[in-house]
């Protein structure tokens, strides 16, 4: 849009050029014509005149605000340089900082793996030191023992307190040869069959029945190789008239046959689900094995109890693991497998023991509710398992795992067998090596748990044999088994 300016500028032009005309033609006498030229010459000259002079104005406007421009660029660059620099710097503390903490991260990662070299190669020394003392060790003829002390009670609240399981305990002295899935005992014998007949056995069993003499023993099973608690098996040992222990393996075919079990096993149950309420006072994580016979899953009156128990007990099912020997699942017949499938829609998860071969179907087992296999490292290391069975022991695990079952290998006596199931991808273990079954301490009670002075036999109901007196041998195993419990704690 025109300037007023500009407008009122372009009319003094022609006034005065229209004035310059008509004083032409009035004072000097020139015609029309001439003086209507010179007008017009004076109009143009007056135009060109005002055309370049704000063309010279608007020049230096330009020029002004041109260095404006470049004063507000150079000052951008500036600061875009300052903040290039400023991003240079934070930049070379990152790239410094991340050297350097990766210079720290490989030189822990080479210190662990070197101590890790070191802890495998004491492991492999304490090994062949047990071995080389076990097949050293004299033995001589069993002493008559009057009376032995009890084992030293399991403080519950005190067991998470320690990173590793019963390590102040020594561990039990190797397998013989000559039994090598059987566990031996070889100090705190308890009475055996061998001083009784059936008839005083089934006397006892009733009175310590009625008595309520029932007592359970707690065996930790740990996660391999960080050796820490997650589980507990309940080990059922039952008190004589003298206070002797009694192991199952023992009592409990009589007990079947006498139909004392489902008693037994009711007992055992109430048991395992009040110490497994004072386990999770202090660990919420941890859980119990709770071993069932087969009678009991088949006697319907027992069971009907049985299941009552557990139905008023359905919070602890993620808990509870119930037990059951191998042959039992493969020998189920409708009532079992109707009362199986009962616990298993309330939720509660079973293991399986007692296993004698590597013929598992574990997309079957899954589907009955098996959540743990147990199985002897004795069988897992055996070469002659790799062509007796349909997978190689060192796959079981995954196999396993797939379907979700978690393999733990029990009945672990020495360092190398620990060495050897890692090879196998074996998640936990369980044996004298760790830890020997311990009584419970009474609730409340606030002595701390003393080492144990017994071994006892490991696994569930019926599992392994206990040795009727001590040896004068005992004493070789204990100085090794003490120098694998020093291995375990470096």
């Amino acid at each position: 849009m025109i300037r007023i300016s500009t407008i009122f500028i372009a009319i003094c032009m022609v006034l005065v050029a229209a004035s310059l005309g008509l004083l032409l033609y009035a004072v000097a006498g020139i015609s029309g014509t001439e003086s209507a030229i010179v007008a017009l010459t004076a109009l143009t000259f007056l135009i060109l005149y005002n055309a370049v002079s704000m063309r010279l104005r608007d020049r230096s406007d330009v020029g002004g605000q041109i260095a404006d421009l470049s004063r507000g660029t150079a000052d951008l660059a500036r600061q875009v340089a300052e903040f290039g620099r400023r991003l240079a710097t934070i930049e070379a503390r990152i790239a410094s900082s991340n050297s350097a903490n990766s210079d720290r991260i490989q030189s822990v990662v080479g210190e662990i793996n070197e101590l890790g070299g070191l802890v495998r190669q004491l492991a492999t020394t304490v090994s062949a030191h047990e071995d080389l003392m076990a097949g050293n060790a004299p033995v001589s003829a069993p002493a008559p023992v009057a009376r032995q002390e009890p084992d030293a009670p399991l403080d519950l609240m005190a067991t998470f307190e320690e990173e590793r399981p019963a390590a102040p305990a020594p561990a039990p002295p190797p397998m013989r040869p000559a039994a090598p899935a059987i566990q031996t005992q070889t100090a705190n014998p308890v009475q055996t069959a061998n001083g009784r007949n059936q008839t005083q056995l089934l006397a006892t069993l009733r009175n310590a029945t009625d008595e309520n003499r029932i007592d359970i023993f707690l065996q930790p099973m740990v996660s391999l190789p960080q050796r820490k608690v997650r589980f507990y098996e309940a080990v059922t040992r039952l008190r004589d008239e003298r206070d002797q222990l009694v192991a199952a393996e023992e009592f409990i075919s009589i007990a079947e046959a006498s139909g004392l079990i489902g008693r037994i096993d009711n007992m055992v149950m109430l048991r395992c689900v009040q110490v497994l309420r004072r386990l999770m006072v202090r660990n919420k994580e941890v859980g119990v094995f709770c071993n069932v016979a087969a009678s009991t899953l088949g006697n319907s009156t027992t069971f009907a109890q049985y299941l009552d128990f557990l139905e008023a007990n359905r919070a602890l099912a993620p808990s509870l693991v119930l037990e059951f020997k191998q042959s039992t699942f493969r020998n189920l017949g409708p009532a079992e497998t109707e009362n199986l499938a009962a616990l298993a829609q309330r939720g509660f998860r079973f293991s399986i023991d007692h296993v004698t071969d590597l013929r598992i179907e574990p997309r079957e087992l899954a589907d009955r509710g098996v959540r743990f296999i147990k199985v002897p490292a004795s069988l897992l290391l055996d070469p002659r398992q790799a062509s007796a069975s349909d997978i190689h022991p060192s796959d079981l695990s995954d196999l396993l795992g797939r379907f979700g079952i978690d393999l733990i290998a029990e009945r672990i006596e020495g360092e190398r067998a620990v060495i050897d199931l890692l090879d196998y991808d074996v998640r936990f273990g369980q044996g004298f090596l760790f830890a020997p079954p311990r009584p419970l301490r009474p609730e409340g009670s606030s002595a701390t748990a003393a080492p144990n002075q017994a071994q006892d036999i490991q696994g569930s109901n019926g599992s392994g044999i206990s040795s009727s007196g001590a040896t004068s041998a005992a004493s070789a195993p204990q100085r090794v088994t003490g120098n694998a419990a020093l291995a375990r704690r470096i």
